[in-house]
């Protein structure tokens, strides 16, 4: 690495500083810093580039403007195009301002993005685009993952800041930025946002909100929530960003119209219905879902077989295509039942196996206390597996931030094309970084709860799984033409139904597989349990904030049909009410 630089400095001094400096970047894309390393200090001013400006800033000035996306604006519905101008008219008057484009999946905030990215962008300005999800940041030019790119604290506890010095080169970058994008805002904790705040103003020497920069959040709050471990549905409530004081100076943006599911009308009303909670019922209990989006329950392993052929048709022959394999994925609810899936294609996948194994160590255990074969046997959320198996043109996802800037964030499917001992040849299969080569190196990983085990666990592996099938946790921000929803017991959070059937694109490639109770015939019916909250209770804490927020949890009930349960999305900004969500066959 410091080869490059001995090219062109003379100095042994500048060599190292400026290979410390590319050290720092590739560590912080990760969350890392080089104090957790114990690597030298930076000295003042070195992270300048040869024409004396940060290299972030730099970096953000490079980035490419497409012509698709300048010509984006001209494009837009009325109702992304009244946003779009609003937000534009803040940028060209150089006013202050916070919004939040509100909008179902589907509704086309990503491409609003891109047009107001392009357009700030191409008058010279910076705009910086984030999102929650790695995988919602490669749908944007530019795309960091907002912990990356605003160094958010890991625990935000208290009154948090993010770890941004004033005098660094992400300082001077936030200085000098026009506009932020932060998609996927609904998923974030208030706590991150807040933190955020407390940055802007400070290094912008400004007591407006957020520094007095224009902020553009964009999210749904039917989707999956902010994730608060072992949290109560209070506590995951309070999370959100619309119980934060901030939202009070945040104008509401809605878009409605469905441009993903545009070609089929009322699959995309059906969407809506079922992420606001009205759609009609049957009784108090039911709502109706189409025959032609469920695939009959008979036998597990048969049943399991035909949505796989459902989703993957001709996967022998067809796999190899990158596109193929990027339109299509199966989604289920937790990961064991995502592993099965997954098991069970790459075994019928044609081509050669190739097998990785980790190493797993605990590294406090001085006595030996915790043998291989346990450490092998352990499965935490967000590592991959003991035992990796692979074969080329099979799908894999990240599970780290590698590179942002390049489009590896957490959460972007590749196809693998080559194997090496240490390292996968893969290709980015979606995104705006998509046929791009990359090499996928094995790494030290660990759980990101750090109270998860009595001991501190690192296992050693490549950091992707399989993705023929995926969670719907992990599919939230992408879409997927054809979708298929595997389901042997309930969704178990606030969202997660709706997440999973408004990736698709319509009804006729939207396919659903429900397990039915045991001893039950099965029908498309789902009966929920609906949690009621007091209105009050809940927003003592935060009294300025004018928001009617519902959450609805399913669980099974036992009836004389089987009985499957989901979760909803309840909200409403124009009154309260309380909404119902049911799901049985529609003739």
């Amino acid at each position: 690495m410091s080869e490059d630089y001995r090219r062109r400095y003379s100095s042994d001094e500048m060599v190292e500083q400026r290979t410390l400096i590319d050290i720092s970047r590739f560590l912080e894309s990760m969350g890392k810093h080089m104090e957790d390393y114990n690597l030298p200090e930076l000295y003042e001013n070195v992270e300048l580039d040869d024409h004396g400006n940060f290299q972030e800033v730099t970096d953000e000035e490079r980035i490419n403007v497409s012509e698709q996306d300048l010509r984006a604006h001209g494009f837009l519905n009325p109702e992304q195009l009244s946003a779009f101008e609003e937000i534009i008219n803040h940028v060209t008057e150089k006013k202050p301002g916070a919004f939040f484009i509100d909008g179902p999946g589907g509704t086309g905030k990503t491409y609003l993005y891109k047009a107001l990215l392009a357009a700030v962008r191409s008058r010279k300005l910076i705009a910086i685009a984030t999102a929650t999800s790695g995988a919602a940041t490669n749908n944007m030019p530019g795309g960091r993952t907002s912990h990356s790119r605003f160094k958010i604290p890991l625990k935000l506890e208290g009154t948090p800041m993010c770890t941004v010095s004033k005098q660094s080169g992400i300082a001077e970058l936030l200085r000098r930025a026009t506009l932020i994008i932060w998609d996927e805002a609904s998923m974030s904790k208030r706590q991150a946002v807040e933190a955020l705040d407390r940055t802007l103003k400070d290094i912008t020497d400004s007591c407006h909100p957020f520094g007095g920069k224009i902020v553009v959040f964009g999210g749904d709050f039917r989707q999956v929530l902010p994730v608060v471990r072992r949290g109560t549905k209070a506590q995951i409530i309070d999370a959100t960003l619309p119980m934060s004081p901030l939202w009070t100076y945040i104008k509401k943006r809605k878009l409605t119209r469905n441009m993903r599911a545009s070609s089929d009308p009322w699959f995309a009303q059906f969407l809506l219905n079922v992420g606001d909670g009205t759609e009609p019922s049957i009784g108090n209990d039911f709502i109706r879902v189409p025959n032609e989006m469920i695939i009959q329950y008979t036998i597990e392993e048969e049943s399991v077989n035909v949505l796989i052929e459902t989703v993957f048709p001709s996967l022998n022959e067809n796999g190899h295509r990158t596109n193929y394999i990027a339109s299509r994925a199966i989604l289920s609810t937790k990961n064991e039942y995502v592993d099965r899936l997954n098991q069970h294609m790459i075994e019928s996948y044609p081509g050669e196996e190739l097998i990785y194994h980790s190493i797993d160590t605990a590294e406090d255990d001085a006595r030996g206390n915790y043998p291989s074969e346990f450490l092998n046997s352990l499965g935490p959320n967000g590592l991959p597996p003991h035992i990796l198996k692979l074969k080329r043109g099979c799908p894999v996802i990240l599970l780290r931030n590698l590179d942002p800037a390049n489009g590896l964030c957490n959460g972007t499917r590749l196809v693998c094309r080559n194997f090496q001992k240490n390292v996968i040849d893969a290709e980015i299969a979606t995104g705006g970084h998509a046929g791009k080569r990359i090499f996928i190196p094995r790494i030290p990983l660990s759980p990101p709860d750090d109270d998860l085990f009595p001991f501190r666990f690192k296992r050693k592996q490549f950091p992707v799984r399989l993705c023929f099938a995926m969670t719907i946790n992990k599919a939230q921000g992408q879409t997927i033409p054809n979708v298929g929803v595997y389901l042997p017991e309930p969704v178990f959070s606030h969202g997660q139904l709706y997440v999973a059937l408004s990736r698709g694109v319509s009804r006729q490639n939207t396919k659903l597989l429900i397990k039915p109770a045991t001893g039950k015939k099965t029908i498309n019916a789902q009966k929920q349990k609906l949690y009621k909250y007091n209105k009050t209770e809940l927003f003592t804490k935060t009294l300025l904030v004018v928001f009617n927020y519902q959450l609805s949890i399913y669980k099974i009930c036992q009836n004389n049909n089987f009985i499957y349960s989901f979760t909803l999305n309840l909200w409403n900004h124009s009154h309260n009410k309380n909404a119902i969500g049911k799901v049985s066959p529609r003739s």
